[in-house]
């Protein structure tokens, strides 16, 4: 396929995306009554851009062309009923800002050091626990649960991260991690890698 056949079939997608997206919106603005049609009309022709794409551009390439463009055509829908809105007033306690403020909580030397070593080693090694843990009990081929489990591995590091910094009660945190490690390394123990 040539590059001006391709350009044409990617601002066919891009339209198609852009005119389904707003015939779906006008659904979601319509009454309840009134809103069959273009819920029909949005839904069909998304459909209708996105299997169009495996005769033009190939069974194979199409389909994933067409999801990016469409998304791409609808994002464009939904960015144009954006509405700025002016910020409230200030809270009930005198704070202008819309944020919450951190929690005053007291600042020691071990406070410190604990929160640093659960929201570092310690919640690493709890993630590891829990990835480790998914791939030894996940159904499936042995190697997709690793590269699952191992993609677990830093969402779940970054949740405890967050966490442990954010929560006042540092023995409960330091409680759950702990146990978290225990029961996901030991139970992978007790399975096995099968």
């Amino acid at each position: 396929m040539s590059g001006g056949a391709f350009l044409l079939a990617a601002g066919g997608l891009l339209a198609g995306g852009l005119v389904a997206g707003w015939l779906l919106r006008k659904a979601w603005q319509a009454r309840i009554e009134a809103r069959r049609p273009w819920l029909w009309g949005g839904w069909a022709l998304l459909l209708a851009t996105m299997l169009w794409p495996a005769w033009v551009l190939g069974s194979a390439r199409g389909p994933f062309i067409a999801v990016m463009l469409i998304a791409v055509g609808v994002l464009v829908v939904v960015a144009t009923g954006i509405q700025v809105r002016a910020a409230r007033a200030g809270r009930a306690n005198g704070n202008d800002s819309l944020a919450p403020e951190p929690s005053e909580r007291p600042s020691t030397a071990w406070r410190g050091v604990l929160r640093w070593l659960l929201a570092g080693p310690i919640g690493m090694i709890a993630a590891m626990a829990v990835g480790i843990a998914y791939a030894a009990f996940a159904p499936g081929e042995p190697q997709t649960r690793l590269v699952i489990g191992g993609l677990i591995v830093p969402v779940a590091w970054g949740g405890a991260m967050a966490w442990t910094l954010a929560d006042n009660r540092i023995l409960r945190a330091t409680a759950v991690l702990v146990g978290t490690v225990i029961l996901g390394f030991g139970s992978a123990m007790l399975r096995g890698f099968v």
